[in-house]
């Protein structure tokens, strides 16, 4: 069965159709979700909303989301809250498409002081 849009990509190997799928929903879920405002009590539904809102995403079968509650907890201000930062989210998608399957990371790096998107395997 064809994909929609499948003729659009036929110059990329299934390996490549996975990273290019796998990036798309990694800065959607990135650029979707940095702002949320979140606090101890909705960290959990906050993980689970966005792990399962990016598993909606062509080619992802599995989606894993962390939010550092220790970051959440220490930069909760007055109003008991405080908005998503890309520095407190660690994700992991397994992205499969035809015969390839990898995984896509998202995690803060102290080293270079960003929260870099990258493939894994």
């Amino acid at each position: 069965m064809r994909e929609p849009g499948e003729e659009y990509f036929s110059n990329l190997s299934d390996r490549e159709r996975a990273i290019f799928e796998g990036g798309i929903s990694m800065g959607a879920l990135f650029h979707q979700f940095v702002g949320t405002p979140v606090n101890l009590e909705t960290v959990e539904v906050l993980e689970g909303a966005i792990a399962e809102s990016i598993k909606l995403q062509p080619a992802i079968r599995d989606a894993e989301v962390h939010i550092d509650r220790g970051m959440v907890r220490e930069a909760a201000g007055e109003f008991g809250y405080v908005s998503l930062t890309g520095e407190m989210l660690r994700v992991r998608l397994d992205v499969e498409y035809g015969s390839s399957r990898i995984t896509i990371c998202l995690e803060y790096l102290d080293e270079l002081r960003y929260p870099l998107m990258y493939v894994k395997d």
